[in-house]
């Protein structure tokens, strides 16, 4: 297949068709300003043919990461169906509409939460966050909770596809795409690697 984003759809719908739990949850690797890197898992939350969407507080360790700099990789793994595709690229922040679109289909106790957690920040102890629910809550009886303004998406737009999948003895199948022009949208480039 010559277009990484549509092996990436059918993949995905093979590890859903598993019944793989939570098939959307990726490691997001980023590097801070002071160079070092860190990784944790979110969820993927809308895709495209040309970028991948997720969303955070954006006062966290990761998205002031991405602000300083916008390059992240995301990790698929697949265990259940010995599969994992690697994607790298530039990150951008997604336009308030499509935050405000999709902070609305949350759960309400989601949007809440939102509020009251000041993501990577200390805290005192965990009644803290319960208190803070407890205060938002109260504040939003009756009426719709807006997103917050310190919270929202990116979009990672890639320039670089890795699929892998197991085979026996080692001998594993690994493959790369990158854009081989700058047209719009790119053509890609495949090329098999050693595993």
């Amino acid at each position: 297949m010559d277009n990484p984003f549509q092996l990436f759809g059918e993949w995905f719908a093979k590890a859903a068709e598993a019944g793989i739990k939570e098939p959307e949850a990726m490691t997001l690797a980023t590097v801070s300003p002071s160079l070092r890197p860190t990784a944790r898992v979110v969820l993927l939350k809308g895709r495209d043919e040309e970028k991948f969407t997720f969303f955070t507080n954006y006062g966290s360790r990761k998205a002031q990461d991405l602000i300083t700099n916008p390059q992240a990789t995301l990790l698929f793994h697949w265990p259940a169906i010995e599969r994992q595709i690697r994607i790298e690229g530039r990150v951008q922040k997604a336009r308030e509409e499509v935050s405000d679109e999709y902070f609305a289909t949350r759960p309400r106790l989601s949007q809440i939460g939102a509020w009251a957690s000041n993501q990577s920040r200390p805290m005192p102890g965990y009644f803290q966050l319960e208190k803070n629910v407890a205060k938002e809550s109260a504040r939003f009886v009756g009426r719709k909770v807006p997103r917050p303004p310190f919270w929202g998406g990116f979009h990672l737009y890639p320039d670089y596809f890795e699929f892998w999948e197991a085979k026996a003895f080692r001998r594993h199948l690994r493959w790369i795409y990158t854009p081989s022009s700058e047209n719009e949208p790119p053509t890609w480039e495949k090329q098999f690697l050693f595993p």
